[in-house]
């Protein structure tokens, strides 16, 4: 299998490979999507592993903040989360210190020096031995006035945001810098190779959520329009918009999410 006809008749398995509803297999669950286990410590120290579930914190902040201003990576494994830093206030501890107020309410402290969490009941909120039964319970009460979309049935962020149902902060005092916000508003058709329909690419729906620097320039180097070169094999590794669209944002297999232009 060579040449463009191949690239596209792989590129055409791998969306036919990914879960849809029409092939009978059902989409990660909204509420299990973008979790991410914190384990890498967890275990050494022989407590439960922190399940970090992106739909709670997604309606209070921007991916910005936490991704830019606090700094944790966009890939498993690399922020080296730990107590000790927390506690000293960084990463969930920028937060999670007993006094960040976010909504009217402070935010819990995270991590006491102890590691027996039953002595510490504050751990037991994030140390906590997994319940599908009540995380779907709370995703539900959560999601019960939020628009849904897509065949997975999961929240519509962005107009959950447009629509002002959610109003996620943008700034964090003592960690982000004051500055005039960027107006970016450029859409950008991206061709396809012929089988689906256009990409159109929106710098206003996604800057709400990511500003610039998420994007640039560690995903996408380059801002000069062709530069870089984007296919479904890219995308279904996690490179690219994958990256995003195959762990937090709207799952991949959602193809008319994006494919939204008539092909030329």
């Amino acid at each position: 299998m060579t040449g463009v006809d191949g690239l596209r008749r792989l590129a055409l398995a791998v969306l036919l490979a990914a879960p849809t509803a029409s092939a009978g297999v059902s989409f990660v669950p909204p509420q299990r999507y973008g979790q991410v286990e914190l384990s890498s410590r967890s275990y050494a120290a022989k407590v439960p592993p922190v399940v970090f579930d992106h739909w709670r914190h997604r309606a209070r902040f921007t991916c910005r903040l936490c991704h830019v201003d606090v700094g944790f990576a966009m890939s498993a494994g690399q922020t080296e989360i730990s107590a000790s830093t927390n506690r000293s206030g960084y990463h969930c501890g920028a937060c999670h210190n007993g006094k960040t107020v976010v909504g009217g309410t402070p935010v819990f402290a995270s991590c006491s020096a102890g590691r027996n969490v039953d002595e510490a009941p504050r751990c037991r909120r994030c140390h906590a031995t997994p319940d599908p039964a009540r995380l779907k319970k709370d995703y539900e009460a959560f999601a019960a006035k939020l628009p849904k979309k897509g065949v997975a049935g999961g929240v519509d962020w962005e107009e959950a945001e447009s629509k002002g149902h959610i109003r996620p902060l943008d700034f964090l005092e003592g960690v982000s810098i004051h500055r005039a916000p960027l107006r970016m508003d450029k859409e950008i058709v991206i061709a396809s190779s012929g089988w689906m329909t256009d990409v159109l690419f929106s710098h206003r729906k996604h800057s709400v959520w990511n500003g610039c620097e998420v994007c640039h320039p560690e995903i996408y180097p380059s801002t000069k329009s062709g530069t870089r070169k984007t296919s479904m094999i890219q995308i279904s590794a996690g490179d690219s918009c994958g990256v995003c669209h195959t762990k937090v944002a709207f799952q991949i297999a959602e193809c008319q999410r994006c494919h939204v232009n008539p092909v030329k």
